[in-house]
């Protein structure tokens, strides 16, 4: 799936950057990353516009290329589902509907709720003469969602209390009319949300699509925790803001796709955990399956299976 964002949202972000002094961005989007990894809200570090823009230079990309890969895999294991609608719970500037929108051109309806006006001035701008969305300011707390066919809630559990992060997810699923899709930085806190939200949704009848190859209890324990790494470039403001030098990054996200019985649809029968260890007598494969976790080693001498390997990536269905 495609990480580099749309030539639509790239022209629109240039417009928003004439003008404004990129040594101001790096400064802003400096202290909004201090502020967020201090585990404070967008609600104290996304103040006005300039916050926003900042935000949306250095994370925007970033979390586009999460959503993006996840959608695709929501995609491959329910090829036949087409949503006509979307809500974007905890939007932010839009990155993960512009994402949607690109894997399910179908999309016509778009709702989005947060509870940042700086963030939705900016989404609206952003999708201006491309889309329109109808837009909720809310806390996703406290708001009763639009139902959609699509349910999209990406870097955004961060921003309720854990106290009240099972309720969020029963809302969401309830707003759900085919497939609900999480995605929280690749962490072990986002990891840890995506497993609370799992367990909530396992209990509440959905099913499972990826990356579990199952609904069982995850097998993973600690330190260990599943996530993955999706490569996105970097543009010229993008490096300067986040003050750069390389011309990519690697984001690590974790996700979840949970779908309603009417989606046809089915998990992986096994999911790639980790990087595919190479060496001179073949490849080493760390699967979570069905059954649990797997080491598989496939040997060279089995060019057929090893062939298949070797196109193997992070993150994968295998």
């Amino acid at each position: 799936m495609a990480s580099e964002l749309p030539p639509g949202l790239r022209a629109a972000l240039e417009r928003e950057l004439t003008g404004v002094s990129r040594r101001d961005l790096a400064d802003r989007a400096a202290a909004t990353s201090r502020a967020y990894r201090a585990g404070r809200g967008s609600a104290g570090v996304i103040r006005g516009r300039d916050d926003a823009l900042a935000y949306a230079l250095t994370r925007l990309p970033a979390t586009f290329a999460a959503c993006a890969a996840a959608f695709g895999e929501a995609q491959a294991r329910a090829p036949g589902f087409v949503p006509a609608s979307l809500l974007d719970a905890g939007c932010g500037p839009g990155g993960g509907t512009w994402a949607a929108r690109e894997v399910w051109p179908s999309i016509a309806s778009v709702d989005w709720l947060d509870a940042s006006a700086p963030f939705l001035d900016l989404a609206r701008r952003l999708a201006a003469g491309i889309f329109e969305a109808r837009i909720t300011r809310g806390d996703m707390a406290t708001a009763t969602p639009a139902a959609a066919d699509l349910v999209l809630a990406s870097y955004a559990l961060a921003e309720v209390a854990p106290a009240q992060q099972v309720e969020v997810i029963d809302r969401l699923w309830d707003a759900t009319l085919g497939l609900l899709v999480l995605a929280e930085p690749g962490t072990p806190a986002g990891y840890a949300r995506i497993l609370t939200a799992r367990d909530a949704l396992v209990a509440r009848g959905a099913s499972l699509l990826a990356p579990c190859a199952h609904a069982a209890p995850c097998p993973l324990a600690a330190p260990d925790w599943c996530h993955f790494a999706v490569r996105l470039p970097r543009s010229r403001d993008h490096k300067v803001t986040k003050q750069a030098d390389a011309p990519f990054e690697d984001e690590p996200y974790a996700y979840l796709v949970a779908a309603r019985p009417r989606v046809v649809g089915a998990p992986a029968q096994a999911r790639i955990l980790a990087p595919p260890r190479a060496n001179k007598p073949g490849i080493d494969l760390k699967l979570c399956t069905p059954e649990g976790l797997e080491r598989r080693f496939v040997p060279r001498r089995d060019k057929a299976a090893y062939a298949t390997a070797r196109r193997l990536s992070w993150g994968d269905a295998s």
